[in-house]
């Protein structure tokens, strides 16, 4: 293994961390755009992470230490995700460890921590969206280990790594029925996990329709920072993830130089950006969903989810 290769989980957390505001900051100016407004700029979310951090923070009376502890436990659950899986590269000494199961893990760990935390304040918006994110994320994890299990059955693992490097060897494996299927099933959850239309909608200022905002109404200071920080990193791991699963080219292989390395970055960057793009416009042409219509709408993907994983199923038999 390359010194490259070793010091790739922290390059690959590095630059979540810094790119992460950005990623959000493209997806509101292009909104803003197509909505005929100006906006404030692609830097905007980092000058709002920048006055968050120079207020104090306020812990409301007779919250416990699950309220403190929650913004970071997320960010640690998001920052954990973008070292282990493979963003630049599919050989790092951390590439035992990015199992499936391992990462679906840690995105409920933060899920719950932040449940506990909205609980936490006894308020009845931070109950009500806590409620809310549980029961989506009940409903969302099972289409993300189904989505990417499809993908998993080719390549014979679990491992991201794995699965990734197959389908570069391989691009039938995404570019086929189960593909498109788990593409879009994943894609789906992907806008539920972390709160974006038509599921959630992140600049509300209508307490009855929240769902992530609501178990934050609380938080102020670095805390509140610390978890809008942890919310871009989410968006930004899981769209890199996306973008390497079912467009893995150019990711750095085994014994990969620095041109190497330096070209996965620039390329995965750009993929996600893509992404951002992509998802920001949507976002203008969509409205948000009632919240019982939200629980149609993830069983839909988790039916196609699992509509990938058999028809990948009997593709491997038959071929086999």
């Amino acid at each position: 293994m390359t010194i490259l290769a070793m010091v790739a989980p922290a390059a690959q957390v590095v630059g979540v961390l810094l790119g992460a505001p950005l990623v959000a900051g493209v997806m509101r100016q292009v909104r803003a755009r197509l909505e005929g407004r100006v906006g404030a700029g692609v830097g905007q979310p980092w000058r709002d992470l920048k006055k968050h951090l120079r207020k104090q923070s306020m812990t409301p009376s007779g919250t416990t230490v699950v309220f403190s502890l929650a913004p970071a436990v997320v960010a640690g659950s998001a920052l954990l995700i973008a070292a282990i899986v493979p963003l630049v590269t599919t050989f790092s000494p951390l590439d035992r460890i990015a199992d499936l199961f391992a990462v679906v893990g840690l995105l409920l760990i933060g899920t719950v921590a932040m449940a506990l935390g909205g609980l936490d304040t006894g308020t009845a918006f931070g109950g009500m969206g806590a409620s809310r994110g549980i029961t989506i994320a009940a409903l969302a994890e099972p289409t993300i280990l189904l989505s990417v299990f499809a993908l998993s059955l080719p390549a014979g693992s679990s491992n991201l790594g794995v699965i990734v490097a197959a389908t570069a060897h391989d691009p039938w494996t995404v570019l086929s029925v189960p593909g498109a299927l788990a593409f879009v099933a994943l894609l789906t959850v992907i806008v539920a996990e972390t709160g974006r239309l038509p599921v959630d909608n992140p600049s509300t200022h209508l307490e009855l329709t929240m769902i992530h905002e609501a178990m934050e109404l609380e938080y102020a200071g670095p805390r509140l920072a610390l978890i809008e920080w942890a919310s871009a990193m989410r968006l930004t791991v899981l769209l890199a993830l996306l973008a390497n699963l079912f467009a893995p080219w150019g990711i750095a292989g085994a014994g990969a130089g620095v041109g190497g390395f330096l070209l996965a970055a620039v390329l995965i960057a750009a993929k996600v950006a893509v992404l951002a793009l992509v998802l920001g416009g949507i976002e203008v042409f969509v409205a948000k969903l009632r919240l019982f219509r939200v629980p149609e709408l993830l069983a839909g993907s988790f039916v196609l989810a699992l509509l990938a994983v058999t028809t990948s199923s009997f593709f491997a038999s038959a071929v086999g």
